[in-house]
């Protein structure tokens, strides 16, 4: 008598997979950091100069929100210190002052920005130490939604592809969660991501800064069932 084994495989068959999606969004505002930053020896004179500087700067960034092309803008953090610079020749120099007064704005009119930045990086003790760009937190959410449909969609053809490859039938979801909350690992647990990439600022005889689109990445744990 001979007996013929036959592999087959469970009734149903569990399916765990990871969901991805990215889109593009344009950028919606941009976030500008400044410092006025003045140093001399006389240290009343240096803050005094600082400030100065700051007023103008101050009193455009308010009439650019007046105007609606600044959202919001801060100069909340002021810095006054002393140091002993050091000559080429490793020896110390006299006593001198620093005043740095931070600035920052929020932009939505990128072009007023770029006529605001042009005329103030030119303008001694003024420094721009980073631009960033965003989308509005209220438009976030909804382009984050549009991301993690995606993502669920991509979970759904995963895991028939499984089924299909052991001739089972239609999966059936079964839980959907943020990367790493599913009781066993989908590969790198992570959060969504929102990457924000720009161009560099350049220079010329005129500014002109031109935001490269905003990436929205999302990533779906999920776990099916197939008959």
């Amino acid at each position: 008598m001979f007996w013929i084994m036959r592999h087959t495989w469970p009734m149903t068959l569990d399916i765990t997979v990871r969901g991805s999606a990215e889109e593009r969004y344009p950028a919606e505002r941009a976030l500008v950091a400044m410092a006025v930053a003045i140093e001399g020896a006389d240290k009343a004179e240096v803050f005094r100069n600082a400030v100065a500087v700051q007023e103008p700067l101050a009193s455009q960034l308010q009439e650019l929100h007046d105007r609606g092309g600044v959202l919001a803008w801060s100069c909340d953090q002021v810095r006054v210190f002393s140091h002993r610079p050091y000559s080429p020749d490793g020896t110390r120099q006299e006593l001198q002052h620093v005043a740095r007064i931070e600035v920052r704005s929020e932009f939505q009119d990128f072009e007023r920005m770029s006529g605001f930045l042009d005329y103030w990086s030119g303008r001694i003790g003024v420094e721009i130490t980073n631009v960033s760009w965003d989308v509005t937190a209220k438009n976030r959410r909804g382009y984050e939604a549009e991301v993690r449909k995606a993502a669920v969609d991509d979970a759904v053809q995963k895991a028939q592809v499984f089924a299909n490859a052991v001739r089972k039938g239609k999966v059936m979801p079964q839980q959907f969660a943020d990367p790493g909350m599913l009781g066993e690992a989908v590969g790198a647990a992570g959060a969504p991501r929102f990457a924000m990439m720009s161009e560099d600022v350049g220079s010329g005889p005129a500014l002109n800064i031109t935001p490269d689109e905003i990436v929205i990445h999302v990533d779906v744990d999920a776990r099916f069932t197939a008959d």
